[in-house]
């Protein structure tokens, strides 16, 4: 089961039919658990959907108020997501019989088989969301907490810092 489903069959869905989806606390506490959130206040989509035969292509945005946990201290980093999404679903492939190798090419990433009979269009904006999020989350004592760990900042670790390291430790050139 899907954290924040909305399955359309694909049937019944008119070529540029619009839509707003809006998480309900219920969903918005399953996805931030999901995606290792600290919260998620906000979580909605709104989104055309283009028919053709047994492919939907959808085009949207993607709007969430959230905290995610700083990488260096774990404390709360606010952030505000706003950010434009596509996707593709289309029938899965058949072979004879057997299952298919499918390979996916870069134009191909936002590529989403179905399962023939209907698509999870809240699961998806879900995965968006995902792909929206912050890989590094800092929040303001992220600098701190990564000194006292003892991680050297960007100027101390540069491309010279081990050379004047070994040039200072040579014992009295």
């Amino acid at each position: 089961m899907s954290d924040f489903a909305h399955r359309l069959p694909i049937d019944q869905i008119r070529d540029g039919a619009r839509m707003d989806l809006t998480a309900d606390e219920g969903e918005r506490a399953a996805v931030a658990v999901r995606l290792g959130l600290l919260g998620l206040d906000r979580f909605e989509a709104h989104v055309t959907l283009r028919r053709e035969g047994r492919t939907v292509d959808c085009a949207g945005r993607i709007k969430a108020q959230l905290q995610q946990s700083c990488i260096a201290s774990g404390e709360p980093v606010p952030a505000a997501i706003d950010e434009a999404f596509a996707i593709r679903f289309v029938p899965p492939p058949v072979v004879d019989g057997a299952e298919p190798e499918i390979e996916l090419g870069a134009a191909d990433l936002d590529t989403v088989i179905h399962d023939g009979q209907a698509i999870d269009l809240g699961e998806a904006v879900a995965d968006s969301l995902a792909l929206a999020l912050d890989p590094y989350p800092r929040g303001p004592k992220a600098d701190e907490a990564l000194k006292a760990a003892g991680v050297l900042s960007e100027a101390e670790a540069g491309p010279f810092a081990a050379l004047a390291k070994l040039k200072g430790g040579s014992g009295g050139e």
